[in-house]
């Protein structure tokens, strides 16, 4: 029988006893250590890797099937869902939930940190800024149907967005915000492409193992005029995501940007 490994300590040191159980078996499932349709261990084998009580892995497992990644059978156990890969379209107007939305997936998302911060050299370069120059770094986790998908660090400059943190904190989208400074619609101006494993944090926002390669998408999206408005870098589960790129136009909608 496997035993709690240093991952599952680590894991262990920064959740609560089911958040661990719930957080290792994600990790398996992303993994491909439990494949799509394989039993679970049961509950006597989770307790014993564990080293806790039936109520805490039957925790664990009640949240796991409520974001759809298993399925409890009665008499039989618990089993890993089917997860189908989602197709991103990439075009020059490209929305986070317009893209989810179409293909029956519920999109949400969640912040992470939201602060000004001297632009880097990439940021201020991609952005035609001077380097040092104030921005707002929002940090965000995307969600397809409760299930992570992303981890963003977007980019806006602070000199054409003033009080930008303000209306953020008041839950107001970046497309509105964009909206109330005389930008009703903006385009993508450039998409970088490439993968790496996952750095810091990326791997347990993502609820993936730290050795599974991820894509990042670095983009700099420009108003009407070409005047950069905003740069990101999102950090995507690899295995969770297809991108196609989509070389017709789209009408611009509510939804966050990605």
């Amino acid at each position: 029988m496997m035993k709690m490994t240093e991952d599952d300590v680590a894991v262990r040191s920064k959740w609560g006893q089911w958040q661990t159980v719930e957080e290792q078996l994600n990790r398996d499932i992303t993994s491909g250590a439990l494949a799509a349709g394989a039993r679970l261990p049961t509950e006597t084998e989770m307790m014993e890797r564990f080293g806790v009580g039936r109520h805490t892995v039957r925790r664990a497992i009640a949240e796991l099937a409520a974001a759809g990644k298993v399925r409890v059978e009665q008499g039989r156990g618990s089993f890993v869902e089917e997860q189908s890969v989602i197709r991103y379209n990439i075009a020059r107007r490209t929305r986070f939930s317009r893209n989810l939305k179409e293909q029956g997936r519920v999109p949400s998302g969640q912040p992470v940190e939201e602060l000004e911060i001297a632009a880097p050299p990439v940021v201020a370069s991609s952005l035609r800024i001077a380097e040092g120059d104030a921005v707002y770094m929002i940090v965000r986790r995307g969600f397809a149907d409760d299930v992570p998908i992303t981890v963003s660090r977007a980019y806006h400059p602070v000199a054409r967005f003033p009080n930008m943190h303000i209306r953020r904190g008041q839950g107001v989208s970046v497309t509105e915000i964009y909206r109330d400074f005389g930008i009703p619609d903006y385009l993508r101006h450039r998409t970088t492409i490439f993968t790496r494993l996952p750095i810091g944090e990326e791997a347990r926002l993502l609820a993936q193992s730290e050795e599974q390669p991820v894509l990042v998408v670095q983009k700099v999206d420009v108003d009407m005029a070409g005047s950069p408005i905003g740069y990101s870098e999102v950090v995507w589960a690899g295995e969770r995501i297809q991108f196609v790129v989509d070389y017709d136009e789209q009408p611009a909608d509510e939804g966050g940007d990605t």
